[in-house]
Formats: structure tokens, C-alpha cells, sequence
């Protein structure tokens, strides 16, 4: 189980790498894991809902998962990890 400050530590680190190595506003690709439950899949789309996000989902091959990759245009590297803390409370997501 991961620490508060292991995840302030990633967040961090994400932060530094983003702003070195992309120029912003950018297309930036988030993909989820997400139990195949119909209610956590709208969670998602809740979370990126009116900013233009183009969303696909895909069903693992038993369908017990669903692959959730979103494309959206973001405005700096704090917005990209306020999505990701957006979508960690989210119930078994993870994040790749």
C-alpha cells in the first residue's frame, strides 16, 4: 500500500517530466484499468465530461475489465495530475 507522501513523491516527479519534456497546452493520452461495472465506467466519463475529451473503452477478453484510454487537450502539467487524483478515487482503477 502506498504512502501520502509516495504518491506526493510520484506527483512530483510526473510534474518535472512533463514540464521538461512537453510544451503546453498538449494532447496528453491517459489510460485506466477499470472494473467492467457500468457505474465506475461513468465515474470516468464523469471526471473528463465537457473538456473535450475523446474517450474509448475496450473489454478485456473475459470482460471482466474494461481499457479506458481518453485523449485530451491539456492546459499544463498540474491540470494532467489533477485528473489523475480526479480519477483515484475511483474504486479498483489503475492508472498506466
Amino acid at each position: 500500500m502506498s504512502s501520502k507522501n509516495d504518491t506526493e513523491a510520484f506527483y512530483t516527479k510526473l510534474k518535472a517530466q512533463l514540464e521538461d519534456t512537453t510544451k503546453f497546452p498538449a494532447i496528453y493520452m491517459y489510460k485506466f484499468i477499470v472494473p467492467s461495472r457500468e457505474e465506475k465506467i461513468k465515474q470516468v466519463h464523469q471526471i473528463f465530461n465537457n473538456i473535450g475529451a475523446v474517450i474509448d473503452t475496450k473489454k478485456s477478453s473475459k470482460g471482466t475489465y474494461t481499457s479506458v484510454t481518453i485523449t485530451v487537450n491539456m492546459k499544463s502539467a498540474d491540470a494532467i495530475i489533477q485528473k489523475y487524483k480526479d480519477v483515484s478515487v475511483v474504486e479498483g482503477i489503475i492508472s498506466l
